[in-house]
């Protein structure tokens, strides 16, 4: 059966909608179809599932390959010093020693302290404009670089370039839970972050290329900020003009398409469907415990993550290798880590958990690091690179999945883009303590750099198990005080505005 519109307003017509109003009521029905109603019980629409698959096929189709697009470039221009140094950076700059970490340190100041002001501005204006306006800056900064004539010039871009860039990653996880439903985001989230795998090893083949001319006014390492930048801001005026604000505004849907779609956020996604932003209301996601967890839960995913990120060129140029090359085998590393955020991604989403698969990503992290800094890396060349590929394994997945996995349990949506836009930033801050442990003097092993990235992958692993294991014994505890099992698919989230205080809420663990 399609999606039936027998009477109801659209969206379009109110600034806000309820999963459950005087008007209309969603539940499901014996076969398993999403129903609203009246009150009175006669049926207003029924949601077929395959009108439902044809619709997050075009989301799938027409969003997600521009979010990725935008996402690879918001990589790039973020790590590519790393592929810079190894081709002569410091030197170019004339850097002393410590100066190189200072400058990667500092970008993460601005990160944090301006990634809820835009998270907040993202969540007003809208993520469709914000996200263009914000890659526009980057890839100026980015372009920028190629004028940088000292240790002064380059942090102060660095600087810029941080706040430009802090609540991206925070804004498209929003944007994505204004199309998908709960069960449907982990694998869309991973296909976009993927990009950040993607972009990471071709940032590799790219230095690979441009690190090979030897002609020009500038020294090779510049042409990869010209090319990078120059391709971020003419990407970011195609963006501007073509992400919709919402599914109900979309341009490439049709009107029954645009019901369907809000129907489909009313029930398994937003107690209030384009809620106006409530500062108060949205910063009362921090009552709950659990939101504290979670905080202390990204600390410990941020330093392998930015480890991995800002060091994965220099932990392979301990193989041996020349500096071409060395940028060159940070590429299989780097993909194997994308097809595994996939590969859990997509299990994740099929058996509804969450929890498990971050815990495995944090497991996946904390051997890699062990036995790259227990083995002797210039005999066994095989066992060490082996090391690398499940140190982007542990970081890639749960740095989607942890994300995937607070935001199915927050229904309101300004608590849900503030905690992310807390949470997000929250992990790269921890670049400051990554880009502080990889020193020179420690170089070619780092082991302490390595030793403390372990220990935040076993602490995360912990902590990750703690909290998972505490999702399922509340469900139970909640399912014994209501006399029945409810599922978590059962109930509309309509009624989840108020969180673990509600008597129907049930954790998405």
């Amino acid at each position: 059966m399609d999606f039936d519109k027998r009477s109801h307003n659209s969206p379009e017509s109110d600034d806000k909608h309820s999963a459950t109003t005087n008007e209309k009521i969603l539940s499901a029905n014996e076969s398993g179809h999403l129903v609203a109603a009246e009150d009175g019980g006669s049926t207003m629409a029924i949601i077929d599932p395959a009108a439902e698959r044809a619709l997050t096929r075009k989301f799938d189709l027409r969003i997600l390959p521009v979010l990725a697009i935008m996402y690879l470039f918001n990589s790039l221009d973020k790590s590519n010093l790393g592929n810079a140094k190894t081709a002569g950076l410091e030197k170019t700059l004339g850097l002393k020693d410590g100066q190189y970490n200072t400058i990667l340190s500092v970008f993460f100041v601005p990160y944090v302290l301006t990634a809820p002001l835009l998270g907040i501005l993202g969540k007003k204006y809208g993520p469709n404009r914000v996200l263009p306006l914000m890659m526009f800056s980057f890839g100026c900064c980015t372009l920028l670089v190629t004028a940088a004539k000292d240790f002064g010039g380059l942090m102060t871009l660095r600087w810029f370039l941080g706040m430009s860039e802090s609540a991206f990653f925070p804004l498209v996880i929003y944007y994505q839970t204004t199309f998908y439903r709960r069960g449907e985001l982990a694998r869309r989230l991973a296909i976009f972050y993927a990009a950040q795998s993607i972009a990471s090893a071709f940032s590799g083949l790219l230095a690979f290329g441009v690190f090979h001319i030897r002609t020009g006014s500038m020294v090779n390492w510049r042409y990869l900020f010209v090319i990078e930048g120059t391709l971020t801001i003419l990407f970011s005026f195609f963006a501007f003009f073509y992400l919709p604000q919402s599914a109900s505004t979309a341009r490439f849907l049709s009107q029954w398409e645009k019901d369907l779609a809000f129907y489909r956020m009313q029930v398994d996604s937003s107690s209030v469907v384009n809620e106006k932003f409530d500062l108060k209301e949205s910063f009362k996601i921090f009552k709950h415990w659990t939101s504290w967890m979670i905080l202390a839960i990204e600390i410990c995913l941020g330093v392998p993550l930015q480890s991995v990120q800002l060091f994965l060129p220099q932990i392979v140029g301990r193989l041996g290798y020349s500096t071409v090359k060395t940028n060159l085998y940070t590429v299989a590393p780097n993909i194997g880590g994308a097809l595994m955020l996939l590969l859990l991604a997509f299990a994740s989403d099929h058996v509804r958990w969450r929890f498990p698969f971050v815990a495995l990503g944090f497991l996946f992290t904390f051997l890699g690091m062990v036995v790259y800094a227990g083995i002797d890396v210039e005999n066994q060349v095989k066992v060490a690179y082996f090391a690398t590929f499940m140190m982007t394994w542990g970081t890639w997945a749960p740095s989607v999945l942890l994300d995937v996995w607070y935001n199915n349990n927050i229904a309101q949506e300004g608590r849900r883009v503030v905690l992310t836009s807390i949470g997000v930033p929250l992990a790269n801050l921890m670049g400051v303590v990554s880009s502080n442990i990889f020193q020179n003097k420690d170089a070619p092993k780092y082991i302490p750099a390595l030793a403390t990235t372990a220990a935040f992958g076993a602490v995360g692993f912990t902590l990750t198990l703690l909290l998972g294991v505490y999702m399922m014994f509340d469900n139970a505890r909640r399912d014994r005080k209501a006399g029945k099992k409810v599922q978590v698919r059962d109930i509309p989230t309509g009624k989840l505005k108020d969180g673990p205080g509600a008597e129907e809420f049930r954790w998405f663990y």
